[in-house]
């Protein structure tokens, strides 16, 4: 009977801790956004600042389309804040930018174009068409 006890609660924990991981899954979220940068170093480390955000899983930023895809759970961080992170270390998002005296920092590779960024800020104010 002892046996029979054991075996049941065996597979009563393991069945909860599946559980528990089909509810991890269910709540984690995957976005993708653009991210500015030209090159390795800024891979590293606008990945390293977006997994420094508390609640991200993972984030994967590609060179060539300058978009990151981030994996998260949205009970535990706001997007928003991966993108402040990302812009706290110099690197431009859609919807936070770095101050300039954190991109002026970055190794000269690292230095994107950030004009086209600021003609979309601006809209069409200022000019005649």
């Amino acid at each position: 009977m002892k046996k029979l006890m054991k075996s049941i609660l065996a597979i009563t924990i393991v069945l909860a801790g599946f559980g528990n991981l089909q509810a991890q899954k269910e709540t984690t979220k995957t976005e993708e956004f653009k991210v500015y940068g030209n090159c390795g170093m800024c891979e590293k480390r606008i990945e390293k600042a977006a997994k420094s955000v508390d609640g991200v899983e993972s984030a994967d930023w590609d060179q060539e389309t300058t978009m990151i895809t981030v994996k998260y759970n949205p009970d535990d961080v706001e997007l928003l804040d991966v993108h402040k992170a990302i812009a706290k270390v110099g690197h431009d998002t859609e919807k936070a930018q770095a101050e300039d005296k954190v991109y002026d920092a970055l190794p000269g590779c690292c230095q994107y174009d950030r004009s086209d960024d600021k003609k979309e800020e601006q809209g069409h104010d200022g000019h005649q068409h």
